[in-house]
């Protein structure tokens, strides 16, 4: 069984519920129909009716049973139009009203307020409204400030094991993030292993050098972060700066890090230094390594927010709303 297989058999029959915010696409309704069809999620579809029924047009398949709202039409709008009015001092209920009615907003408001347990979208939005939509309806994490995205990576045959999973981040969003925003990915990468993989995270910083071994800017933003990382959380194993193969080699890690690390050679989450390099690396451990790349995921909300490119499938946004309600 392949880890996606797996991990729709964890969701299966949990009744877990997901809004999908982009009704007027018909690769939505085609998921929303598989999710439901196969017991991984009772999906809730935005739209209006008249985007509702184009899309069940272009899509061939039907809605029935699965719970549809126009949030123009929807009872519910003047209540998470106060909601947000209240989260923020000084916005009306009428301005709070203009925005909450928007698609997006409207499926953060049903997570923050407890009514869906994750949103899922992105096939017909910008991943920048996405992520300004959860950052003022769900909000982020305790202690987090910078929203950021990983890929899960699953890599066939590594050092003897069939299929072993890492998280990369961030390879999505933050293109040159500071020390402070560093350390803040490395630290909701970790919390995204722990609840995705079942493991303890072991969170290699990543750079070109490893452990002093050269110098630049780029080294000391990478060093900064960890010791920011490290204050913030002291009991998370995480480590650097390392070159990539001293955090996931064992023999290599043996050669070049010459103090105790829990970390070193055995890293199952790795943070890249920017997005060049973090983009870079997942396209390159995809093809050439024949490696699963699955995401990019959203991470550091209070709450499930996913993000999905717009070329995505069908296939992958089932697959999205399976890795989003594992978590």
């Amino acid at each position: 069984m392949d880890i996606i297989s797996n991990f729709k058999e964890k969701a299966r029959g949990k009744n877990l519920s997901v809004v999908l915010p982009e009704g007027r696409d018909q690769r939505i309704i085609q998921a929303a129909r598989r999710l439901k069809d196969e017991d991984i999620a009772q999906p809730i579809v935005l739209g209006s009716p008249e985007q509702l029924e184009a899309a069940i047009e272009k899509a061939g398949v039907h809605l029935d049973g699965i719970k549809t709202i126009a949030p123009k039409e929807s009872e519910k709008l003047d209540f998470y139009a106060e909601e947000y009015s209240r989260q923020r001092d000084g916005i009306s209920s009428a301005v709070a009203k203009r925005i909450v009615v928007k698609p997006l907003f409207y499926a953060g408001m049903m997570v923050s307020c407890g009514d869906a347990d994750a949103a899922v979208g992105g096939v017909a939005s910008a991943t920048s409204i996405l992520i300004q939509a959860g950052v003022l309806t769900v909000g982020m994490s305790t202690g987090i400030k910078t929203p950021s995205s990983y890929f899960l990576m699953v890599i066939p045959n590594f050092l003897g094991e069939e299929d072993k999973p890492f998280i990369y981040a961030d390879c999505a969003v933050n293109i040159d993030p500071t020390a402070e925003q560093l350390a803040d990915i490395a630290l909701a990468s970790a919390v995204s292993a722990r609840r995705l993989l079942g493991q303890e995270p072991r969170v290699a910083m990543l750079s070109f050098s490893t452990k002093g071994s050269a110098f630049g800017p780029g080294v000391d933003k990478v060093k900064e972060a960890l010791k920011i990382a490290k204050a913030r959380e002291p009991e998370l194993a995480i480590d650097g700066e390392f070159q990539a193969d001293s955090a996931i080699i064992p023999g290599v890690a043996a050669r070049k890090v010459k103090d105790e690390s829990a970390v070193a050679g055995k890293a199952n989450v790795i943070i890249f230094p920017d997005l060049n390099s973090g983009n870079i690396a997942y396209k390159l451990t995809q093809y050439m390594a024949g490696a699963q790349a699955i995401g990019p995921f959203l991470q550091g909300f209070a709450k499930p927010i996913t993000d999905l490119s717009r070329g995505a499938s069908v296939e992958t946004i089932v697959s999205a709303v399976v890795l989003t309600l594992v978590q």
